[in-house]
């Protein structure tokens, strides 16, 4: 699973811009204006072939008592206690403030790896001007300047070491020949009853009331010969329904588990529907590129009107996954189960498809043949050849000229014919555009 590096420091040290900087977004509103960030904040960066979490906190007062700033206090300790990793922030040309003390004595405390950077350090004179934070007991200050990028990547270096994190070959050969498999969706859909029946025994706890599980809790699991691992994530809820801060604690651990399986079993609950909250653990797992099939658990438990009603808000508010099966099952009375491990199966093998050029590059003349892409102006896309960029999603490059002009419908009109001809169920399909460069543009003629 990828790491968690959570920013803390006092308010206008610069944690936001970094967190941008890390991730290489601008998700994290950024002033100067101390107090801005409140609540946590969650993003993915990425160094090398590594990636990692970053989480963005409110300015940390560890003694708050009371107020927005108590609230803020107990949002930061949470992110503390998630990561596994703490970059503390301080202002290279504010000094050392007494809160910084206070931020330093309660990391100390917590035992856990910590690296204290000082940020505004651009134009500094190293060593001179960054003596103080030495006080603060946590080791080597490394000076960096997140609104100009200097010293970045040697930040997050240093911030990674102490985990010794694998090379991504070494754990993809560990795990060869395993499907994972990420049981996720609402809380109280029935995630935890369906390994269990699964399983035929009662590994996880299943209980009528929602937030049973709290963390993402993995289980070994064969059948017909095919090895899975089993993920019970901790059910999702609308941000301003998760009070409880061991609860929030899960939010991490589920999307963690979701970026990591290679097929995520979206469960559903036929007795309340398609919710807002559904359609966004949907796009967040499209978002991740994961292969997903739909199952719509408590099928036994409506009449045909209701059964109506959950088909007809599928097929509007999930309309983007109308590549995915669907199934409808009931977890207790074990109805549906056999062909929901066929689609599984089915979506793993497609997001792992491998497709020859020859045969994408034949598609893609065939479809420009029967429908060529709309002119765009003087210009009228040019589609040459097509090869595969990649699995897990399955991504398709196509070559050409002016391919900038290819309008979305057309790039869906193309999928089609690619995912009709290699039967792509279950997976996302991306497709990328790159336009050929004239090789004389820069030549000055002589």
């Amino acid at each position: 699973m990828k790491p968690v590096v959570a920013l803390v420091g006092r308010p206008n040290v610069g944690k936001s811009t970094l967190f941008n900087r890390l991730t290489k977004s601008r998700d994290a509103i950024v002033a100067d204006f101390a107090g801005l960030t409140r609540d946590r904040h969650y993003g993915n960066g990425r160094l090398g072939q590594h990636e990692f979490i970053v989480i963005d906190t409110g300015g940390f007062e560890p003694d708050a008592t009371s107020g927005i700033y108590k609230e803020m206090a107990k949002q930061t300790r949470q992110a503390v206690a998630e990561a596994d990793v703490v970059i503390f922030v301080v202002d290279a040309r504010g000094g050392l403030s007494a809160q910084d003390h206070e931020i330093a004595n309660y990391l100390r405390r917590l035992g856990k790896p910590c690296v204290l950077t000082a940020n505004k350090a651009e134009g500094m004179r190293e060593g001179a001007q960054l003596v103080e934070f030495y006080e603060l007991g946590l080791g080597e200050v490394v000076p960096v300047s997140a609104a100009h990028g200097q010293g970045i990547r040697s930040l997050i270096e240093l911030a990674l070491e102490p985990l010794h994190l694998p090379e991504p070959s070494e754990e993809a050969d560990g795990d060869a020949g395993v499907i994972k498999l990420a049981v996720a969706g609402r809380p109280n859909v029935g995630k935890s009853t369906l390994i269990n029946t699964w399983l035929g025994e009662e590994r996880l706890v299943a209980f009528d009331m929602p937030g049973t599980t709290r963390d993402a809790i993995s289980v070994p699991f064969e059948r017909s010969g095919q090895r899975f691992e089993l993920i019970d994530t901790a059910g999702l809820r609308r941000k301003g329904r998760v009070f409880e801060a061991i609860e929030k604690f899960s939010v991490v651990k589920t999307l963690q588990a979701i970026e990591s399986a290679n097929v995520v079993l979206l469960l559903l609950d036929a007795t309340q529907g398609v919710t807002d909250q559904d359609a966004h653990i949907a796009g967040y797992v499209l978002e991740s590129g994961r292969a997903v099939v739909l199952a719509v658990n408590k099928w036994d438990a409506v009449d045909d009107y209701g059964r109506q009603m959950v088909q007809r808000s599928i097929e509007t508010r999930l309309a983007f996954l109308k590549f995915a099966a669907v199934h409808h099952i009931s977890a207790v009375k074990r109805q549906g189960l056999g062909p929901l491990w066929a689609s599984i199966i089915q979506a793993h093998k497609s997001a792992t498809c491998k497709m020859s050029t020859p045969v994408l590059t034949r598609l893609l003349l065939e479809a420009v043949q029967f429908q060529s892409p709309k002119r765009t102006g003087m210009f009228r896309p040019k589609l040459r050849y097509a090869h595969q960029g990649g699995m897990n999603p399955p991504v398709i490059v196509i070559h050409g000229n002016s391919l900038e002009h290819v309008t979305e419908a057309y790039k869906r009109f193309l999928e089609g014919r690619f995912r009709a001809e290699f039967n792509l169920v279950g997976t996302p399909l991306r497709i990328e555009m790159k336009t050929s460069q004239n090789p004389y543009a820069d030549k000055v003629a002589s």
